[in-house]
């Protein structure tokens, strides 16, 4: 308890999933959160920030929309006003839902709209909080979500799949760029997370393909995500920065066939 004491931490895309994980984890820890997302309705944000407040944590909503500079702006200016400084910054947000696919199929249209989204957004969220996080006597961490998909090629998610491979990228630059400033930047890459928003829309086979290929006997959960932002946020991972860290069951740690060799008993070769 109290491993974010009075910490101040932005988690964009905190008001399901993942990153409603994170910020009620940050808040049980004491850290004041700031909660963001976009289009969100009247009764979900207020939702989410009881459900922060009856832990015991300090909240506030700020709606924010990656694909539109001055909404950036605007969150990092609010969060500063109302608390004078950002200690933690998490960047979960980012829009699945947009059209993807194989190359053959992507318009520019398509492809810029993902980039929008899920790239140039965290940047320009980094490069916002950057100044006020300089100030601080123990400077910063940012923490960026990243993706398995990022790990190797995807039959499908090729859009998706390059941004995330440039929030690696990213994340390994800002560390680089402003270590010696007393700013971290590390990236968290989820595994299958399993949430109360999202599990009625994931199919079994689905799921059964991640259980087979995993190495532990359960999917993840939003819990697991917190659990390493927690200590990337706090004073404990002061000596780790540049790392792109996978929570994803030992998913991405051994050969792609392992399920079927696990099938048939037998060595995986």
């Amino acid at each position: 308890m109290n491993r974010l004491k009075d910490k101040v931490a932005i988690v964009t895309g905190s008001t399901s999933g993942i990153g409603l994980g994170i910020a009620c984890a940050y808040a049980v820890e004491g850290a004041k959160v700031v909660i963001s997302g976009y289009h969100v309705k009247k009764r979900r944000k207020q939702a989410v920030l009881d459900e922060i407040r009856e832990k015991g944590g300090e909240a506030f909503f700020h709606e924010i929309n990656l694909d539109d500079s001055l909404s950036i702006e605007s969150l990092i200016a609010e969060t500063v006003e109302r608390y004078g400084r950002i200690d933690i910054l998490v960047n979960n947000a980012a829009n699945v839902l947009l059209p993807d696919g194989p190359v053959g199929e992507l318009t520019l249209e398509m492809w810029d709209a993902v980039f929008r989204s899920d790239l140039r957004g965290t940047f320009y969220v980094i490069k916002c909080a950057l100044p006020h996080m300089l100030k601080n006597e123990n400077g910063g961490s940012i923490i960026n979500i990243g993706s398995m998909a990022s790990g190797g090629g995807d039959l499908g998610a090729t859009a998706y799949s390059c941004a995330k491979a440039g929030v690696d990228m990213l994340t390994q630059s800002v560390a680089l760029q402003y270590g010696k400033r007393n700013i971290r930047c590390n990236c968290v890459r989820p595994g299958l997370i399993i949430s109360r928003q999202n599990e009625q829309y994931i199919e079994q086979k689905v799921k059964d393909i991640f259980l087979d290929n995993i190495m532990v006997n359960r999917y993840g959960c939003p819990e697991d995500i917190a659990n390493a932002c927690i200590y990337l946020g706090s004073d404990e991972s002061a000596y780790v920065t540049g790392q792109i860290i996978s929570v994803d069951g030992g998913l991405n740690a051994h050969i792609p066939t392992v399920a079927q060799f696990r099938a048939m008993e037998s060595r995986t070769w």
